[in-house]
């Protein structure tokens, strides 16, 4: 029996067609425990997230980790959850509906746009065979993070060439690492925190919050701590800050090694405890609000910052869907799907010289 998927359902009159996957992290189906730990055990088991000796961590994670963090991390996500679902979940979908859209109305043939997330559901795999259904003969892949790590948008081409690898036919494949430094991108944060001061003023400090990753990842060569700085200098940039009104760290750490440096809450400590009054956030690598913005930056480290002696904390939203982040996203999907409609042809046509060599269909 052959362990590659067959295409018995292949079409030569079939239309031409382009596959869009837009891909980010994931969530737990539910706020509930047993989600929560279904969730954490794929999460955590991706050996991009944590590297180390497969045996040693299997005991850990599933000895304690998993037996311990799943009731903690479900309130949180209960904190966060919204009537229609995830945030995590709802925002990509309208993300990934604006975009199909977008593209529909510039993009020559036809484009297929669908959302997949690297753990949980809708998985990756899934995404891949609704294209595959679709007719998508050529696939180009859009990671949800904007800054490059081994530890995200490496496991999403993991992944994706897994599942490729299965199949018999293998789509014409363009996978985007990166747009830290898409204009586009860049204005469009701009644009989102000049908004939010035109409304309530500016603040003392703007901190820019990144996710962190061990500091070892960094040493190895991953260089995403290099793109992080030149995103957040570029905002500033941008927004014309001298380099005493912003400030750049990392949040979210995990376990005890060292991670990424300066850590957030480290630094709204040491900040309210010198008197810097008001502080507002934002989080240029997330594209959407999620449990580590709305409930971590927005809430405890709110709490953390007024706790230490400041006055006033601004969380300032991720883009989310707004028009000039879909803008940003189609463009940058426009510009890597260069050529691919030179590809396009009669699908009669096609199917007559297919037919005159035998084809059935």
């Amino acid at each position: 029996m052959s362990r590659y998927s067959d295409e018995t359902d292949f079409r030569h009159d079939a239309q031409d067609c382009t596959g869009v996957l837009l891909v980010n992290l994931g969530t737990p189906d539910k706020p509930d425990a047993p989600s929560v730990r279904r969730y954490l055990a794929e999460f955590l088991w991706d050996p991009r997230v944590v590297e180390i000796w497969r045996p040693l961590w299997w005991l850990i994670l599933h000895g304690v980790i998993l037996r311990i963090r799943p009731r903690k991390v479900a309130a949180l996500y209960r904190s966060v959850w919204t009537p229609e679902g995830s945030p995590l979940l709802v925002i990509p979908q309208k993300q990934t509906e604006r975009v199909a859209k977008k593209l529909a109305g510039i993009v020559p043939g036809r484009v297929e746009t669908v959302l997949a997330m690297r753990y949980g559901s809708p998985s990756i795999q899934e995404g891949l065979e609704t294209l595959r259904q679709r007719g998508a003969r050529r696939l180009l892949v859009l990671p949800l993070y904007p800054q490059y790590s081994a530890t995200t948008t490496a496991s999403v081409f993991d992944e994706v060439t897994r599942v490729l690898g299965q199949r018999r036919l293998v789509p014409g494949l363009r996978f985007i690492q990166h747009y830290h430094d898409d204009p586009a991108y860049i204005n469009a944060l701009a644009a989102s925190i000049r908004e939010h001061w035109d409304v309530h003023g500016r603040p003392d400090k703007l901190l820019m919050s990144f996710h962190g990753i061990p500091r070892r990842c960094l040493l190895a060569g991953d260089p995403y701590f290099c793109e992080v700085q030149k995103t957040g200098r570029l905002l500033a940039e941008t927004l014309g800050l001298e380099d005493d009104q912003w400030f750049l760290a990392f949040q979210s750490r995990f376990g005890r090694e060292e991670w990424l440096k300066p850590y957030v809450d480290q630094t709204l400590r040491d900040w309210g405890a010198a008197g810097v009054g008001r502080v507002d956030v934002v989080c240029p690598g997330f594209s959407a609000d999620c449990l580590e913005t709305l409930e971590e930056i927005s809430v405890q480290n709110r709490e953390t910052f007024i706790e230490s002696g400041g006055s006033e904390y601004h969380y300032i939203p991720a883009l989310n869907e707004r028009q000039d982040h879909i803008e940003a996203l189609s463009q940058l999907l426009v510009r890597n799907m260069a050529g691919w409609d030179e590809d396009c042809n009669d699908p009669a046509a096609r199917l007559a010289r297919a037919q005159a060599h035998g084809a059935q269909a």
